[in-house]
């Protein structure tokens, strides 16, 4: 049995996990505060409780030294209490974490093998150096070639770069239906947040009207379970860049313009800027002006989707699990340091 730490925040680390674990020859243990929908390919699912709830928070960083874990908070305490007794219970052979320092670090100091999924962005603060020195076995969902963040060269010997770990590498392009002469337009938003909202669109809709502009997953606007259709069938995506609608948007081999949303550790930002440096994306640092959008749908227009191949969503699940269960055999090894 494997675990499989997936944190709550959004719905991309869930994504990402299903994705990943389908390709999984042992069983493994979902463990999440997050709804985890069926049909998916846990053996189980372990329900924690949340840890981000409490009326009161009180020295949350330890001094510096983590990054959550406030005083007297009764979901943090039942959560590693629960993760404590399914370690008892299961003996599993190793643990995913994607992503939390305290919960790789608990489930190591139980004496069980951590396998650590990276995250874009500066993580040179302490508790991710910490992080990645206790991890057995580190994954990046990015090609190498395109990303290696300096403050993972130490750790080059126990990285695995898979590329973009999309749900729908490997899925069919669907029919792309009739598109408008200006251009078809997709704006994805996601459940982790955005700066953009549907009343932006609107208001690009109204003064563009030969562009045909549709929404997915903002606020105010319409969502679907499955996008891979409506990916599919637009001329260019304006997209947040998380890692997993950035790996979707690859698998798609879709145009694409790339607004980096705010978020910690500047994940976002680091992985945009490597999209434009390679000539990926179109790369923009905020919302545009309602009158700058033909001059972007024409650049992203005559952009080279190919180019998205570099991305390597291409059997990244399938690298990512292989590294997971091989770092799992390698620590079942009696008497390796």
């Amino acid at each position: 049995m494997i675990g499989y730490y997936i944190h709550h925040h959004g719905r991309g680390h869930l994504n990402r996990a299903i994705a990943v674990c389908a390709r999984m020859s042992q069983p493994v243990t979902a463990l999440t505060s997050l709804d985890v929908p069926g049909p998916h390919p846990f053996a189980e699912t372990l329900t924690l409780p949340r840890d981000d709830v409490g009326a009161l928070v009180t020295h949350p960083t330890a001094g510096g030294a983590l990054h959550w874990v406030p005083h007297h908070d009764d979901g943090l305490s039942a959560r590693m209490a629960l993760i404590a007794r399914w370690i008892e219970l299961t003996r599993p052979a190793a643990v995913v974490v994607d992503v939390s320092v305290e919960v790789a670090l608990f489930v190591r100091l139980m004496g069980v093998p951590v396998v650590v999924m990276a995250v874009p962005g500066d993580r040179t603060d302490a508790p991710h150096g910490f992080l990645h020195r206790l991890a057995d076995h580190v994954v990046a969902a990015w090609p190498r070639e395109l990303y290696e963040p300096s403050w993972l060269y130490e750790h080059a010997d126990k990285t695995s770069y898979v590329g973009g770990i999309s749900r729908f590498a490997g899925r069919e392009p669907s029919d792309p239906g009739t598109r408008t002469p200006a251009g078809t337009v997709l704006v994805l938003g996601g459940a982790g947040g955005s700066d953009v909202d549907q009343a932006d669109v609107d208001a690009c809709a109204a003064e563009h009207p030969d562009i045909d502009w549709r929404t997915l997953g903002l606020a105010g606007g319409p969502a679907v379970r499955d996008p891979w259709p409506d990916i599919c069938a637009v001329d260019v995506v304006v997209t947040h860049a998380g890692q997993g609608c950035i790996a979707d948007v690859a698998a798609a081999q879709r145009p694409a313009i790339v607004l980096a949303q705010p978020r910690p550790f500047g994940e976002q930002a680091a992985t945009a800027g490597a999209l434009c440096r390679h000539r990926l994306a179109v790369v923009i640092r905020h919302w545009p002006e309602v009158s700058a959008w033909p001059k972007l749908i024409a650049q992203a227009r005559a952009s080279d989707p190919a180019r998205w191949a570099a991305w390597q969503t291409a059997d990244a699940a399938q690298r990512a699990a292989h590294a997971i269960e091989d770092a799992a055999r390698r620590c079942a090894g009696v008497g390796t340091p």
